[in-house]
């Protein structure tokens, strides 16, 4: 049994608790004073408003002030914080994790203020230590749920994501591991663009009556995976890496649901992307794709790698460009 506290009581930081607990680990789940208005709901209801389930009863939680109580004699301290609150998180809690603790990342995104991939903003924080950082289509509600589900661990060195992989793998959560650090990280900052540009088109077709762009948004789907095997590999990563679960795999789950297509959406039926996203944010929920799409231009200019399709969302978000002109980059 494997002695585990997850950092961030956000829906990912939580749903993972719980899968930790009923995958036989001594968990603790930490809220940070970021978590200040879903600490109380979950100490009282034992369940989080974002969630379907409540938590295992073994699931043990504490709140900021707890934090050298949380962070004693672990094994494993799990980073449930989005990519922009990544560093905040790490810089709060990095002097109670011990020197043993393997960090293991759930953000998807590279950090907004410099593009650094999560395992290199964990890296600068916590020392010269190796991180997993986790990869994959894993809905938290879905997670929470015990849904069947697969994900990728990747480290740089593979001895470090079988460690993790062995401590958290059950049979409703199926872990492949990779050496390939860069392709996961980088397949977690497409995938949420993609979604975004798909949002769009679904936006689109309900302005227009049409029930679905069903061709069309095939069309641009093979095309975002294309595109991303062109960038990855051109960054580094494997072209296996983005075909498979990391870069495919979760395209397709959050290009079916989830707060990125969400905004997508939104801004298909004509609301104003800055609109769309304080309309969310004042909901409670992050949209890391905008952020993402930012770093697509900066990705492109790196390699010379040209991606029609993420380009266009990174024009309709931040350069006025109608949504429209998401389906001119069908092929």
């Amino acid at each position: 049994m494997a002695k585990v506290t997850v950092y961030g009581a956000g829906a990912m930081g939580t749903a993972f608790a719980m899968h930790s607990c009923r995958a036989g680990n001594d968990t603790i789940l930490w809220g940070s004073e970021f978590d200040a208005k879903v600490l109380p709901v979950l100490k009282d209801q034992r369940k989080h408003p974002a969630l379907p389930e409540h938590l295992p009863d073994s699931l043990r939680l504490m709140g900021p002030e707890e934090l050298a109580a949380a962070s004693q004699d672990r094994d494993f301290a799990v980073m449930g914080a989005h990519s922009g609150g990544a560093r905040t998180l790490a810089q709060m809690v990095a002097d109670e994790v011990g020197e043993e603790a393997l960090v293991v990342s759930l953000a998807k995104g590279t950090e907004p203020e410099t593009g650094k991939r999560m395992s290199e903003v964990y890296t600068e924080e916590f020392g010269h230590r190796l991180v997993v950082s986790v990869g994959g289509p894993c809905l938290a509600g879905e997670l929470a749920e015990e849904v069947p589900t697969s994900v990728v661990y990747a480290s740089s060195e593979l001895r470090t994501a079988r460690s993790a992989a062995g401590v958290f793998r059950t049979p409703r959560y199926h872990v492949h591991v990779t050496e390939d650090l860069i392709g996961v990280e980088y397949c977690t900052v497409l995938k949420n663009v993609a979604a975004i540009g798909l949002g769009i088109v679904d936006g689109l077709a309900k302005g227009s009556g049409e029930r679905e762009y069903r061709n069309a948004k095939s069309a641009l789907f093979t095309q975002a995976v294309a595109e991303q095997v062109k960038l990855v590999t051109a960054l580094g990563g494997k072209a296996e890496t983005v075909t498979g679960l990391a870069g495919l795999g979760d395209t397709l789950v959050t290009s079916l649901g989830g707060r990125n297509r969400m905004y997508g959406e939104l801004l298909g039926e004509g609301t104003k992307p800055q609109d769309a996203l304080e309309g969310m944010v004042g909901r409670g929920m992050t949209v890391e794709g905008v952020d993402s799409a930012k770093d697509v231009g900066r990705l492109t200019a790196e390699t010379g790698v040209d991606v029609p399709f993420h380009a266009a969302v990174d024009r309709i978000v931040f350069g006025g460009a109608d949504p429209t002109t998401i389906l001119e980059c069908l092929i």
